[in-house]
């Protein structure tokens, strides 16, 4: 089984960007770990990180046939990307979102997920351990489909 884990815009500034919110663990760190959690569970992962939407589209296309699942962290894009929503729904790859911080108990724009439509579970608030919640709950999901 392989994941891809896509992350988009500011996460490629984990450990600097309001680290009271995100933590103090860099982007570095979070491919690290989550890397480590893969190959424990015999997993293959690979990640990609833009702050473009559009890439972060073709990257989600990109996967159809590739990959089994998708971990994806949309960032600000949540809120606002239909884009990244019918990207999803197109490649029907299951797909859990993941959120460093608890949006849910942030600002009122941040609470609305687009994509959540798309994807099979939500986990919000955990910071680097939410990746490996989705980690072991995609491969879950996908030993059961075989």
């Amino acid at each position: 089984m392989k994941l891809l884990v896509i992350s988009g815009p500011n996460l490629n500034l984990l450990g600097i960007r309001e680290p009271g919110i995100y933590g103090n663990g860099s982007y570095a760190d979070l491919i690290e770990y989550v890397t480590g959690i893969c190959r424990q569970e015999g997993l293959e992962v690979e990640f990609f990180q833009s702050n473009h939407e559009g890439a972060l589209v073709d990257a989600i296309q990109g996967a159809m046939g590739r990959v089994d699942g998708i971990i994806l962290n949309p960032a600000a894009y949540t809120h606002t990307s239909v884009a990244l929503l019918d990207a999803l729904k197109a490649v029907r790859i299951p797909t859990v979102e993941v959120h460093l911080s608890d949006v849910r108990q942030r600002e009122e724009f941040r609470r609305i997920s687009y994509v959540s439509a798309a994807c099979v579970r939500t986990i919000c608030g955990l910071g680097f351990e939410g990746y490996r919640q989705a980690v072991l709950c995609l491969k879950a999901l996908l030993s059961e489909k075989k």
